[in-house]
């Protein structure tokens, strides 16, 4: 039900500070239980995690979409090739890692292990890295529409 907002604006700038902060808790504390569970659990775990791993993707996919809409990439970095590479070659490795670690827990083969967590790094950092150059694609054309937007609105109110 919409009524009027009893909050000034300070209690509106906390409180959309807490829901900040509490999405993003959601979002690592999700990404960590897949992890460790992926980690620790068997060959039949991504049965038993698929309800946490469709709510982290919803979340994700959510976050991506809101943030190019409003023609935001992020704080501090700038969607340029270099940023694509070393944020791709991390989730690579780090998936590698991971993967390497779960593959050893659940077959005991250290060779296999690391052979398996190797491919997943590769395919990783590819996936990863043709992902964020098509967001930063769309991102650039839609921070270009709100510019001239942005711009037509500024000469309206001459």
């Amino acid at each position: 039900m919409k009524g009027n907002n009893r909050l000034d604006e300070m209690q509106e700038q906390k409180l959309l500070r807490i829901e900040h902060f509490g999405v993003w808790f959601a979002f690592w504390g999700l990404f960590a239980a897949i992890i460790i569970q992926l980690i620790i659990g068997g060959a039949g775990v991504l049965r038993e995690i698929a309800g946490e791993c469709i709510v982290f993707m919803l979340l994700a996919f959510y976050l991506l979409v809101a943030c190019i809409k409003n023609g935001i990439w992020d704080r501090k970095l700038v969607p340029s090739l270099k940023t694509h590479l070393l944020i791709s070659l991390a989730g690579g490795t780090a998936t590698g890692i991971i993967n390497v670690a779960a593959s050893y827990h659940n077959y005991g083969k250290l060779y296999g292990a690391i052979a398996a967590g190797v491919f997943t790094m590769a395919f990783t950092f590819l996936l990863t890295l043709l992902a964020l150059s098509f967001a930063a694609v769309i991102y650039r054309k839609r921070a270009a529409a709100l510019e001239r937007r942005g711009d037509e609105n500024d000469l309206d109110k001459r």
